[in-house]
């Protein structure tokens, strides 16, 4: 059986791409050098899936920010606002990373594009903008060189391309009377141009992915994909092309996807098992099957027993010629390499041993290809395989008997205000007597290299608890009194002892591990490192009153205790897969309850609960919300529900459609929500304002992913646009997100601006709300 991989991790062992990237954005290295340190983390990733034996491996899925952003710029699918600072033929870098993060230089001021998860992950793509007279320009450069880059070095080369009908899908109308879908024809045979180039420069395997075969979407458009394969089989047959879907199973398509005139299609056996025997009797005898079988998304060894009776259904119907073997999805999700971890406190060897990393991963499909051919050859290798997987059944680091029977006790009580929203929120407006548009920032502000310095030093013991507190209490000092200074109304107190929103939580619960190098991309330079929850959870001490406490002493503002949510704490870990989701959510609902009286009994009358990771984990399939939200909704509301009517518990959510689940948003029943809404110029809020929403909003006025700061009169703009859609008193002023990844002269001068802009809206809007 072959045997191939769907795409690796970019960002090298140790994060080098990040700070490579970073250097170059700052000066620090010429184009030249940021090049080739790309071509030399290529070549690295590849040999390493050739060394560990996979035999066709992916190329064109390196990238310096994502692979969507990638192929918009390769397919000249370029926005109009970019034309006057930039010559489009070029394809320069600086106008790749201005479509990605915007650019604020040189009389240049243009703004990024829309950034949004990739389907149910923490991944984050940008969005394709397309227009109704869009124009396709094609230019191949960057996949013809890593081609020629891979043959080189010996390497079986499969170029790896989003398919044509799901880039049009990821994308969005930038003007109306038109369908994205319409741009199809025009698209099509730009794309095969760019197929017929890749089979001219030596590629015999594509891979092209079309991960919206397995959303309901794919019902009706069975005509259109057919148009679109019966094309490129006629036009580039040489080609043998795999069609990879993945994170779903492709249900009520099967029928007519098994059709379709390709090489192999690759089916998701993690996430997508159920439509696993139609595709099985239904798959034309012409085709190969490619078996998802290995977990692209989860960090857990993959259970050889279980896979083999896969495998062998696959062998029975088939025949092992046709059958390959490949991760679920592309490795990108996962770290990369366990190797570099060792056995600590936070990462005990037993739950080490329970663990695959995309290296290791790369080892489990040529396991799985040799045991099912011959499972007596390499008896041992199963049988170390299936002890890893009775031990860890058993292991007493799991279970907690107290937090089960917690869990058990929950009733629906436990999810409930004891007021109403309006009875609530007049009480609110009394005790916390604030200004209309209030201003507050999301939580966090600049993450310096002092700041992570102190920490390290800290891990490392150049300094001692001491000392590390007394600098901590200097910055969040400083921090509070300048918050004061310029006006800020609900003041934070910077979050400067976290080193990441989830990872700083999951370092005070028990049940979690941590790792020194399981770094994974979320977008750009912007890696985070999953805790990984391993057993059942809960909170042994308090675990931000220290902090929030000294700063809300500081000043007579109120100050926001600032906590992750339990959806979001699930949604970015690597989460135990031996049982339902929905516990592990409830679990850690319940230490951030404890968490939240804690603070409440500290004296702090407001608390943000960041949730924004609720509608990232929504199913692909719409059948499957409701049982998902409910449950979700109920634990975000486990967890904020045990307080007074005066305290007013806020959260957070960025970068997320809310069209389709607003009711459920609404459910949440938090007394102010905060979201993303400047790179899309406030369309978010037209969810809000058709469902009338009934709580307080703060729509964000500027977006802190981009180093472009705002003038006063785009956030002011801004504002007044919101202000014409939702009611005066219940909208705030803030940032789209955390200001963690800034600097702080930007930072300074942004929040400055927002707070004129508030103020400008006040006396503006003051008389009108007097008069009502």
């Amino acid at each position: 059986m072959i045997t191939h991989n769907l795409g690796y991790p970019r960002i090298g062992t140790k994060r080098a791409l990040k700070f490579a990237l970073e250097d170059y954005w700052s000066g620090k290295i010429t184009q030249d050098t940021l090049l080739l340190k790309a071509k030399q983390l290529r070549k690295e990733h590849w040999l390493v899936q050739q060394n560990n034996g996979i035999e066709i491996i992916p190329t064109n899925d390196f990238s310096f920010y994502d692979q969507v952003l990638d192929l918009s710029f390769t397919l000249g699918a370029i926005a109009p606002r970019y034309m006057e600072s930039f010559n489009i033929p070029d394809r320069s870098l600086d106008l790749y990373f201005a479509m990605a993060r915007g650019q604020q230089r040189e009389g240049a001021d243009v703004i990024a594009m829309e950034m949004t998860k990739w389907f149910d992950t923490n991944y984050h793509y940008i969005v394709p903008e397309f227009y109704k007279d869009q124009v396709f320009d094609l230019n191949t450069d960057k996949i013809l060189n890593e081609l020629q880059e891979a043959i080189e070095l010996g390497i079986t080369p499969k170029p790896v391309l989003i398919g044509p009908i799901s880039y049009l899908l990821l994308g969005k109308e930038k003007e109306p009377g038109f369908d994205r879908l319409d741009l199809l024809e025009k698209l099509l045979p730009i794309y095969i141009e760019l197929l017929q180039q890749i089979k001219e420069n030596g590629a015999n395997w594509i891979q092209i992915d079309e991960p919206f075969l397995v959303m309901d979407i794919a019902k009706d458009m069975q005509d259109q994909y057919t148009v679109v394969f019966d094309r490129i089989a006629k036009e580039v047959p040489e080609l043998k092309v795999i069609l990879a879907t993945y994170f779903g199973d492709l249900g009520h398509c099967s029928s007519w996807v098994t059709k379709l005139p390709v090489h192999a299609l690759h089916v998701d056996l993690v996430r997508g098992r159920d439509s696993y025997s139609t595709v099985l009797e239904s798959l034309d005898p012409n085709i190969s099957l490619s078996l998802g079988i290995v977990d692209g998304r989860n960090i857990w060894k993959n259970d050889y027993k279980v896979s083999l009776k896969l495998i062998q259904k696959a062998i029975g119907v088939l025949g092992a010629s046709r059958v390959m073997l490949a991760p679920s999805c592309s490795l990108l999700h996962v770290p990369f390499d366990l190797d570099q971890e060792k056995e600590t406190e936070s990462l005990p060897s037993e739950v080490k041993s329970w663990m695959a990393f995309a290296k290791q991963k790369l080892k489990e499909i040529v396991h799985l290809s040799e045991l099912a051919v011959d499972s007596l050859g390499n008896v041992s290798v199963l049988e170390q395989n299936m002890k890893v997987h009775r031990d860890k059944l058993h292991s007493d680091l799991i279970h907690n008997r107290q937090v089960k029977l917690a869990v058990s006790d929950l009733e629906d009580s436990d999810a409930v205000r004891k007021s109403e929203f309006k009875a609530r929120q007049s009480l609110q407006k009394q005790h916390l007597r604030l200004p209309i548009f209030p201003t507050t920032t999301i939580g966090s502000f600049p993450q310096t290299s002092q700041i992570r310095a102190l920490r390290s030093k800290l891990r490392n013991t150049r300094i001692d608890q001491g000392e590390y507190d007394s600098q901590i209490a200097q910055v969040i000092k400083e921090t509070i009194l300048w918050q004061q200074q310029i006006g800020l109304d609900v003041l934070v107190h910077g979050e400067f002892e976290r080193n990441d929103m989830v990872e700083y939580f999951g370092e005070q619960l028990e049940g979690f591990a941590f790792t020194n190098f399981g770094w994974v991309q979320s977008y750009g330079s912007r890696a985070v490192k999953p805790p990984i929850i391993y057993g059942d959870v809960f909170r042994p001490h308090p675990m931000t009153v220290k902090w929030t406490s000294y700063a809300q002493g500081l000043t007579d503002l109120p100050v926001k205790g600032m906590l992750t949510g339990p959806v979001t704490i699930l949604q970015w870990s690597f989460v135990r897969n031996d049982q339902p989701r929905e516990t592990t959510a409830n679990q850690i609902a319940l230490a951030i309850s404890e968490e939240v009286k804690d603070l409440e009994k500290a004296g702090i009358q407001i608390i943000q609960i960041d949730e924004p990771a609720i509608r990232e984990g929504l199913p692909l399939k719409r059948g499957d919300w409701d049982t998902y939200l409910n449950w979700a909704i109920k634990a975000f509301r486990i967890s904020a529900s045990k307080v007074q009517d005066t305290t007013q518990i806020h959260t957070h959510m960025c970068y997320s459609e809310f069209n389709d689940i607003i009711k459920h948003i609404a459910a949440m029943d938090a007394d102010v929500i905060t979201i993303e809404t400047s790179r899309s110029h406030m369309e978010l809020l037209d969810a809000f304002v058709d469902f009338k929403y009934p709580n307080e909003i703060g729509p964000g006025v500027y977006d802190i992913h981009s180093p472009r700061v705002p003038s006063e009169k785009e956030m002011t703009a801004l504002l007044e646009k919101a202000a014409c859609l939702i009611p005066m008193e219940n909208l705030w002023v803030n940032p789209d997100c955390g200001l963690k990844t800034r600097g702080w002269i930007e930072t300074k001068d942004a929040l400055l601006k927002m707070v004129s802009a508030a103020k400008a809206l006040r006396r503006k809007y003051q008389g009108d709300l007097v008069s009502e």
